[in-house]
């Protein structure tokens, strides 16, 4: 059996890739876990893009700016809304090290059909257009 190649061989030499990204081990940021701060984050701004919906708010401290996903039943079926969160969090991960600023919230809420089906590139760019639109 031949040997496997070492880590550093096998990572990709571009830094502005998705890929070199994922080789490094780029963190999911913290997590909004209390329903306060969701239903605060529907009260301001909003970002509609064709995939999802990105709500941000300014929060009161100056924290690591955290993510929330969220998928009605109107997305689908169980199976259905937890293949648009995945797609979320991956989004997420991938972009927000570079737009997101300390201090805010940001919720993603999924679209029908179209978060589960848009080429994942797309998906990254619209939230990067709508990290843009947000904060401007």
């Amino acid at each position: 059996m031949p040997p496997l190649p070492h880590p550093a061989e096998t990572q990709p030499t571009d830094a502005g890739t998705a890929a070199f990204r994922v080789a490094e081990g780029y963190k999911m940021p913290p997590v909004i876990g209390k329903r306060a701060d969701f239903l605060a984050a529907a009260r301001a701004r909003r970002q509609p893009m064709p995939g999802f919906l990105l709500q941000a708010r300014a929060r009161d401290d100056n924290g690591p700016a955290r993510i929330g996903f969220t998928c009605s039943k109107k997305v689908g079926n169980a199976v259905a809304r937890n293949r648009a969160k995945r797609r979320l969090r991956e989004v997420a991960r991938l972009v927000m090290p570079d737009t997101a600023r300390q201090g805010w919230d940001y919720v993603l809420v999924g679209r029908p059909v179209a978060t589960a089906t848009l080429d994942f590139a797309q998906l990254c760019q619209d939230f990067t257009r709508a990290m843009g639109k947000v904060h401007r």
